[in-house]
C-alpha cells in the first residue's frame, strides 16, 4: 500500500526582474520665508544643491564656530518654482509610467508646517501633484475609456473583466440605488475649494498610449493614524446620538505577494474633475488640528491611490477581449506623510502627545528601512529590513523591493526655528538617494495586431458613406451589426442594364452591359480580396495567438517539469529526513521514559519530605505555644516578685531616710548646745509628743514626721580673732562640725567614715 504524500506549501514563484536598477529620486523644494520670520538658514546654491547654515547663537561644533553644510539632490526648487514645473519634473513621469501598465510612488516628507499638503494637493489655481497628475492621466486616456463597470474589482487586489449587457445590468443596478450620480458633476457644481485647480493651458497629455486597449480608474483614500489604517471613502451610518468610531482595516498579501489594503473602498471615476471630488469628499474626514507651528497640521499619513487597469481589444478591435490574464493593473500612490515634530515647540498636550509619538515613530522606521536598504546593498550584507513594524513601510515594501519607481520631494521650511530639524531631514534624504530600485519590467504583448481600433473605426464609416450613398439603412450607433452590412453590401450589387436589342446597328447597349459586368466583376473581385485580406489576418492572428498560447504551455510545462523533479528531489530528501526523525523519535521516547522514572521516584522522594517538613512544622509551632506559655507565666511571677522587692526596698529606705532626719534633729540640738558659753545642767527630760505613725506591710509601725528643720552654723577657725587660747579651753576644742556630728552620732571622737573625720581633744571627766 502506497503511502498517501502529505501536501506541501508551494515555493513563492519568482518575479521577472531587471538587473538594471535606478536610485530613489529625492528632490527638494525651499518654501517662501514667512513674513513674521526674519532669520533664514538655508540658501540655494545651484538647481540641485542647497547650503545650511546654522543660526545666531546655534553653535554645531565643540570650539564654538559655525559650520555650514551642502546637500545635493536630483533637483532644487526654489521659492519662485510653481507648481506645474514642479510636477513636470517630478510627477510627469510617474503618470507615463502608470499607463504603460507601470507602478510608481511619491510621498512628500519633512517638517511639520514646510509646505507638504501644498505640494501634493494645492490650492485653487495653483493645483497640486495629486489634481495635475489625474488631469493628465484622463487627457490621455478619456478617448479609450471603457464604460462603467465592465471592469471590476474581485475583492483581491485584482480586476476581472464584464461583458457590456452584464455591465449595463450591474449600472442601472446601481443607479436605482442611487449610489453613483447618472452623469459627471460638472464644474458649476463643484466645491468652490476645489474648482478651477488647474488652469486649461497648463494641460499636459501623455504621448505613445495604446489605442488598442481599454482604460478604466479606480480611486482609494486611506489615512495611517497612530498605527491604524481607515478608509476616508467608506460609508458610514452617523448616529448622532451614539456615534460609532470607524473601523480600522488590515494590510493582505494577493497571489502576486503584493501588499493591499482588505476591505478599502475603490470608486470607479470618468473625469478628473470626479475623481478629485472623490478625494476632498475623503479629506475632509482626515485627522488635522491645530497646533503651534502650524494652523492645520495633518495628524496622520494620507495614501492617495490611482489604480489604472487595461485590456486588449478582440481581434475585430471591437470589444475587450476576455481574458483575465490579459488585464493589466498599474497603480501610482501619492503619500501625504506627516511631519515631524517636537512637543516642547508644539506644545502638544494629552492625545496630541501620543499623536506625535506615533508620527515621530513611524518616519523612525522608514529611516530605519532606508538604512538597511542601503547597508545591505552598498555592502552586500543581507539583513532582514523590518517593513512590518509600521503600516507605512509594510505598505509599500513592494516598491523599495522593485515594483515600481519611487520618489521623493523633500519639503523645507527656511526659517531659522526649524534648523535642528532640517538638518535631520537632509541626512535621511542624503542617506535615502544611495538606495537603488529595480526598474519595473515592461508588460506582455498581447500578440494581436496593432491598429485594430482604427481600421475597425475606419471600416464603420466606410460601410455607413456607402450605404449612405446606396440609400440602404444607416445606423451609426455602436451596436452595428457589422456582418448584417456586409451581407447587405454583397447582395446590392450594381443593377444589370436593359440588354434587349431593338436594332441590329446598336452600338450602346452592349458596350453598356460588358462595362456594367465589368463593374460587377470588379466590384466582386475587390470584395474578394478583401475578404481572402481579412481571412488570411483572422488566421495570421489566430496563427500568432496559438504559436503565443503554444509557447506559454511549453514554458508553463517546463516549469512543471522541472517542479515535478524538484519535487521528487525534495520528496526523496524528506523521506531520508522522515527516517531520520523517526530514529530520533525512538531515541528520545527511550530517553523520555527513562527521565520519567527518575521523575516519578524524585517526586515520591519529594512528597515523602515533604511531609517530614509539615510533621517538623507542626511539631515546632506546637513546641513555639508552649514555650509562649512558660515564658508568658515565668515573666509574670518574675514581675511580681521584682514589684514585692521593689516594695520593700522603698519602705526600707524609707525607714531609713526617718532614722537620718531623726539624728540630723538630735545633731542640730548638739551644734545648738555647743554655741552656749557654759555647760549647764541639762533640761529637764520631757516627753517627746507623739508623732504619727503609720502601719507597715510587715506588721509594725513607722513614725511620721511632718516637718523638717535645716541646721546651720557659723565656724570659728583657730586662726581667727578673739579666739581663745589653748589653756583656756575647759571642755575641749572642737576642730569642726564633721568633728563634733562623729561624736554625737557615735558617742566616741572620730569615727570611721572617713580620714577627714579625727578628733584629738581633752577626754571628757565623767561624773563620779
Amino acid at each position: 500500500m502506497n503511502r498517501q504524500a502529505k501536501g506541501k506549501t508551494p515555493r513563492r514563484p519568482k518575479k521577472p526582474s531587471s538587473n538594471e536598477k535606478d536610485p530613489v529620486g529625492v528632490y527638494c523644494r525651499v518654501r517662501p520665508l514667512g513674513a513674521e520670520d526674519k532669520e533664514c538658514c538655508i540658501e540655494v546654491i545651484s538647481s540641485t544643491t542647497i547650503q545650511l547654515h546654522a543660526p545666531e547663537g546655534f553653535k554645531t561644533n565643540r570650539n564654538g564656530e559655525y559650520k555650514e553644510t551642502q546637500y545635493s539632490f536630483k533637483k532644487v526648487f526654489g521659492v519662485s518654482v510653481s507648481q506645474m514645473e514642479l510636477f513636470e519634473h517630478v510627477a510627469k513621469v510617474l503618470v507615463d509610467d502608470l499607463i504603460r501598465g507601470k507602478n510608481g510612488l511619491l510621498f512628500t516628507y519633512g517638517v511639520t508646517g514646510s509646505g507638504k499638503t501644498f505640494t501634493m494637493t494645492g490650492s485653487p489655481g495653483q493645483g497640486g501633484l495629486l489634481p495635475r497628475s489625474l488631469d493628465m492621466i484622463f487627457n490621455s486616456i478619456g478617448a479609450y475609456q471603457a464604460k462603467r463597470y465592465v471592469f471590476k474589482t474581485d475583492e483581491k487586489n485584482g480586476m476581472e473583466v464584464q461583458s457590456e449587457v452584464d455591465a449595463l445590468l450591474e449600472r442601472q443596478r446601481q443607479e436605482n440605488n442611487m449610489c453613483i450620480p447618472k452623469a459627471t458633476p460638472s464644474r458649476q457644481r463643484l466645491d468652490p475649494e476645489i474648482a478651477d485647480m488647474i488652469k486649461p493651458e497648463e494641460a499636459y497629455k501623455a504621448d505613445g498610449i495604446d489605442e488598442d486597449s481599454c482604460y478604466s480608474i479606480f480611486v482609494s483614500y486611506i489615512e495611517i493614524y497612530n498605527n491604524y489604517i481607515y478608509d476616508l471613502l467608506e460609508e458610514t451610518q452617523e448616529d448622532a446620538i451614539k456615534p460609532k468610531p470607524p473601523q480600522s482595516k488590515i494590510l493582505r498579501e494577493d497571489q502576486n505577494h503584493n501588499m493591499y489594503v482588505a476591505g478599502c473602498m475603490e470608486v470607479e471615476v470618468k473625469s478628473a474633475e470626479e475623481a478629485f471630488q472623490v478625494f476632498w469628499r475623503g479629506q475632509k474626514k482626515r485627522k488635522v488640528a491645530n497646533t503651534r507651528l502650524n494652523r492645520e497640521s495633518s495628524r496622520s499619513h494620507s495614501v492617495f491611490i490611482i489604480k489604472l487597469a487595461q485590456a486588449p481589444l478582440d481581434a475585430d478591435g471591437d470589444n475587450i477581449l476576455q481574458d483575465k490574464n490579459q488585464i493589466t493593473v498599474s497603480q501610482l500612490c501619492l503619500v501625504d506623510l506627516a511631519g515631524s515634530e517636537r512637543t516642547g515647540r508644539t506644545g502638544a498636550e494629552g492625545t496630541r502627545i501620543r499623536e506625535a509619538g506615533n508620527i515621530n515613530q513611524s518616519l523612525l522606521n522608514l529611516r530605519t528601512c532606508i538604512e538597511i536598504l542601503r547597508e545591505n546593498q552598498m555592502c552586500g550584507t543581507n539583513k532582514m529590513v523590518p517593513y512590518r513594524d509600521s503600516k507605512i513601510t509594510h505598505l509599500f515594501k513592494n516598491y523599495f523591493d522593485g515594483e515600481g519607481k519611487v520618489r521623493m520631494v523633500v519639503c523645507v521650511n527656511p526659517k531659522a526655528d526649524d534648523y535642528e530639524e532640517t538638518l535631520l531631514v537632509m541626512r535621511f534624504a542624503e542617506m535615502t538617494q544611495e538606495v537603488e530600485v529595480a526598474r519595473p519590467v515592461d508588460r506582455p504583448i498581447c500578440g494581436f495586431t496593432p491598429g485594430r481600433r482604427h481600421r475597425n473605426q475606419a471600416f464603420k464609416e466606410e460601410l455607413s458613406r456607402k450605404l449612405e450613398e446606396r440609400g440602404g439603412p444607416v445606423d451609426k450607433g455602436d451596436n452595428t451589426d457589422v456582418s448584417s452590412v456586409i451581407n447587405h453590401l454583397v447582395y446590392t450589387l450594381p443593377p444589370l442594364p436593359s440588354s434587349e436589342l431593338s436594332d441590329p446597328h446598336d452600338d450602346v447597349t452592349l458596350p453598356r452591359l460588358i462595362e456594367a459586368l465589368q463593374n460587377r466583376h470588379r466590384i466582386r473581385q475587390m470584395m474578394t480580396e478583401e475578404y481572402n485580406k481579412s481571412m488570411l489576418q483572422d488566421l495570421d492572428n489566430n496563427f500568432i495567438s496559438k504559436d503565443n498560447f503554444i509557447h506559454e504551455q511549453n514554458a508553463k510545462l517546463a516549469e512543471k517539469d522541472k517542479i515535478i523533479q524538484n519535487n521528487k528531489a525534495e520528496i526523496e530528501r524528506l523521506e531520508k529526513k522522515n527516517r531520520m526523525q523517526e530514529h530520533k523519535i525512538d531515541i528520545l521516547q527511550k530517553t523520555t521514559k527513562i527521565y520519567e522514572d527518575d521523575k516519578r521516584s524524585l517526586q515520591q522522594e519529594l512528597e515523602t519530605r515533604e511531609q517530614r517538613l509539615q510533621r517538623e512544622l507542626s511539631e515546632k509551632r506546637r513546641m513555639e505555644q508552649r514555650m509562649h506559655g512558660v515564658v508568658s507565666d515565668t515573666q509574670f511571677k518574675w514581675e511580681k516578685e521584682c514589684k514585692r522587692r521593689v516594695n520593700a526596698m522603698q519602705l526600707e529606705m524609707q525607714n531609713k531616710l526617718w532614722v537620718k532626719d531623726e539624728k540630723l534633729k538630735q545633731l542640730k540640738a548638739i551644734v545648738t548646745e555647743s554655741k552656749t558659753p557654759g555647760r549647764p545642767d541639762p533640761p529637764p527630760r520631757q516627753t517627746q509628743p507623739k508623732r504619727p505613725s503609720r502601719e507597715e506591710r510587715g506588721g509594725g509601725q513607722a513614725v511620721q514626721f511632718t516637718d523638717i528643720e535645716t541646721l546651720k552654723q557659723d565656724r570659728k577657725r583657730k586662726s581667727s580673732e578673739g579666739a581663745p587660747a589653748n589653756g583656756d579651753r575647759s571642755d575641749g576644742a572642737w576642730t569642726d562640725v564633721e568633728t563634733r556630728c562623729s561624736v554625737a552620732m557615735e558617742m566616741r571622737a572620730g569615727s570611721n567614715m572617713g580620714p577627714g573625720y579625727e578628733h584629738h581633744g581633752i577626754t571628757k571627766r565623767r561624773k563620779p
